[in-house]
C-alpha cells in the first residue's frame, strides 16, 4: 500500500541526486527554504535524509524538488511527528520551486506557502485563505512614513542608539541576544532555542540585517536569511526579538526600516526583484510594512 500511494504521489517525477537539485535550483530560481545548501545542512541538523525528485520532458529537467516522504523538506508536520520541532525555526516561508517558465507539473507532495511565482506552472495548488505579506518597495511607503521612520532612527542614535551588521557576532553571540529579547518581547522561548547557534552558525552565508543596541545593550535583533536566484532574490525574515522597556525609541520599527531599505538597495544594485518575506500575513504591523500576495498549498 505504501509504494502504491508513493507511485500515485510522485507520478511524472523520478528520483534525482543532490547535485541535480542543485543545478536546477540555479537555472531555475527558488527560494531560502529550498536553497539546496539550505534543505541539506538544516535536514542533516535534524537527521532526516531528502529524497530529490525531478520533472523530465523528452530527457529535459524543467522541474525539480526536495521531499521528506509525502511533503515538501523542511516542513513543520514533519519536524512535529519525528519529535524534532523544536530543533529549528524558519517561520511560514516561502517555498519557490525550481520550475522552467514554460513548464506544467503536478504537485501532490503536501506543502504550504508555495509562491504565486509556482502557481501558473504547478497543477494540485489550492489558494490558502491567509495571504504572505512581502515588503514594499521604498517608494510604496507615503512620505510622512518614511520620514516619520528617518526622525525615529535619527532620535534613537542621538540617544546613543549603534546598528551593527549581524555578521559582527558570532553565531552564539547572536542566538544569545536573540533568545533574550525574543523572551523579552513575547515572554516565551524562541523556537528552537536549543540549537539556535547550530543552525545560525550553519546558515551564517546566508545571514543578512543588522541589529540595534542602546547604552550599550542590544534592543533589537531579526533573523533574516537572503539567497539570490538567477531572476530575483528571495530574503527570509525569520523572526525579531525586541526589548519593550525602550518602546520610546521604536528600535523594533527602526531596525525594520533599516534592514529593509538596505535590502531593496542591495536588490537594485544587482538588477533583480525582491521578495523579502514577512511570513503569514497575520499582524497588523505587517500590513504596515507590506503588501499582502496570493499563496498557495497542496
Amino acid at each position: 500500500m505504501l509504494s502504491y500511494w508513493r507511485a500515485w504521489r510522485e507520478s511524472g517525477w523520478v528520483p534525482i541526486d543532490a547535485t541535480v537539485y542543485t543545478q536546477a535550483w540555479q537555472q531555475f530560481g527558488g527560494s531560502v527554504a529550498t536553497h539546496p545548501e539550505v534543505v541539506e545542512r538544516l535536514a542533516g541538523l535534524v537527521g532526516i535524509p531528502v529524497r530529490y525528485l525531478g520533472w523530465f520532458v523528452d530527457g529535459e529537467l524543467c522541474a525539480a524538488m526536495p521531499t521528506w516522504g509525502r511533503h515538501v523538506a523542511l516542513s513543520k508536520d514533519v519536524l512535529k511527528r519525528e519529535g524534532k520541532r523544536g530543533l529549528l525555526d524558519l517561520g511560514n516561508a516561502e517555498i519557490i520551486l525550481p520550475v522552467a517558465e514554460d513548464a506544467q507539473v503536478r504537485l501532490r507532495h503536501h506543502a504550504r506557502y508555495v509562491s504565486e511565482l509556482n502557481a501558473p506552472n504547478i497543477t494540485g495548488l489550492a489558494e490558502q485563505p491567509e495571504g504572505l505579506a512581502l515588503a514594499r518597495e521604498p517608494e510604496d511607503y507615503s512620505k510622512k512614513f518614511r520620514y516619520n521612520q528617518r526622525r525615529d532612527q535619527r532620535l534613537l542614535e542621538e540617544a546613543g542608539g549603534i546598528i551593527r551588521p549581524m555578521l559582527e557576532l558570532s553565531a552564539s553571540e547572536q542566538a544569545t541576544i536573540y533568545a533574550d529579547l525574543f523572551q523579552r518581547r513575547w515572554n516565551f522561548e524562541a523556537p528552537g532555542k536549543a540549537r539556535l547557534s547550530e543552525v545560525f552558525s550553519l546558515l551564517r552565508e546566508f545571514m543578512t540585517g543588522s541589529l540595534i543596541y542602546l547604552n550599550d545593550e542590544p534592543v533589537a535583533i531579526q533573523i533574516l536569511y537572503r539567497v539570490e536566484a538567477p531572476k530575483w532574490v528571495s530574503l527570509e525574515y525569520i523572526n525579531g526579538g525586541v526589548d519593550p522597556q525602550n518602546r520610546e525609541f521604536s528600535p523594533g520599527s527602526v531596525l525594520s526600516f533599516v534592514n529593509t531599505q538596505a535590502a531593496w538597495e542591495q536588490a537594485r544594485a544587482v538588477g533583480k526583484p525582491l521578495r523579502y518575506s514577512f511570513g503569514r500575513a497575520d499582524r497588523e504591523y505587517k500590513d504596515r510594512w507590506c503588501h499582502r500576495v496570493p499563496v498557495y498549498r497542496v
